[in-house]
């Protein structure tokens, strides 16, 4: 049964580890993450963009996929199916297909429209009970075509989203999503203090991970980040893992080319790069 992600966030924040959201694309992704979630005893969130849920024929499909999984593989422990990044339009869209957590993106909108939009969101999510999750400052690098340049939220204006009554909140801290650059400056660990001091137990979201140094992540989740973002880095370990299995010319082997053989070794590296993470986050024994 799926469940909001306010319960896991909180006992994240104040145990000092952060919960991973791993964005899913298919069933293969899916079942990777639930599974390892499972074996490591670890709450776990399942992101999905506006993207992937066009890609899987639609949230309403996704939501009847990953209920039948919770059931059929027997997963215990919490899992929250959330919206990343969701438009205003799309965050009633999951709302009505049984999605249990939220993002609303209002980064793009003047301040007073973000918080005009979140606090009739914030009404909404708590009479249906899902966690929802805010942004201020957008997030660098393109994630689904939203383009942000990764600079440093405001954090009197993080503040006033907080106030609304949202579960968690993505601050820019000079994150990015995708791979890094050569350039980068590295995270603000100033704004992230400063940020945490206005919200005191509000969790706060990482996005952007791939490509971040462990001492930095670490650190973060030491300054009250408590919901961390992969979705890149298991992208790559499929793609690097798949490949592999074509050169070496596995797919001409026997039944070699059929899907559940070709696609196996890039389903292990996702859950090997899942289970990385849950050890990096601290998040391991935590269900």
């Amino acid at each position: 049964m799926l469940v909001s992600a306010k319960e896991m966030l909180e006992k994240a924040k104040a145990g000092h580890y952060a919960v991973g959201q791993f964005n899913i694309n298919n069933l293969e992704w899916t079942k990777a993450i639930l599974q390892t979630a499972q074996e490591l005893n670890s709450p776990v969130i399942l992101g999905v963009s506006e993207g992937a849920g066009k890609y899987m024929a639609g949230y309403k499909t996704v939501v009847g996929m990953v209920n039948g999984m919770l059931e059929e593989l027997k997963i215990t422990v919490p899992v929250a199916l959330h919206l990343d990044h969701g438009s205003y339009e799309g965050c009633y869209k999951c709302i009505e297909a049984g999605f249990s957590s939220i993002m609303f993106d209002g980064s793009h909108y003047p301040i007073e429209e973000n918080v005009e939009k979140t606090k009739e969101l914030v009404k909404v999510c708590a009479e249906k009970g899902l966690s929802l999750e805010a942004e201020v400052g957008s997030i660098g690098g393109e994630e689904d075509g939203v383009v942000g340049m990764g600079e440093c939220a405001d954090p009197n204006e993080c503040k006033m989203i907080a106030d609304l009554g949202v579960t968690m909140l993505a601050a820019g801290i000079g994150n990015i999503h995708g791979k890094y650059p050569e350039n980068w400056q590295g995270l603000s660990f100033e704004t992230l203090d400063a940020i945490q001091a206005l919200t005191g137990d509000m969790p706060l979201v990482l996005h952007g991970c791939t490509g971040i140094p462990e001492d930095m992540i670490k650190k973060a989740i030491s300054l009250g980040v408590a919901k961390i973002n992969v979705n890149t880095e298991c992208q790559l370990a499929f793609a690097a893992a798949t490949r592999e299995y074509v050169e070496a010319g596995k797919d001409l082997q026997g039944k070699g080319y059929d899907p559940r053989k070709l696609l196996a070794p890039g389903a292990e590296a996702i859950k090997a790069t899942v289970k990385e993470k849950m050890e990096l986050f601290g998040s391991i024994g935590k269900a």
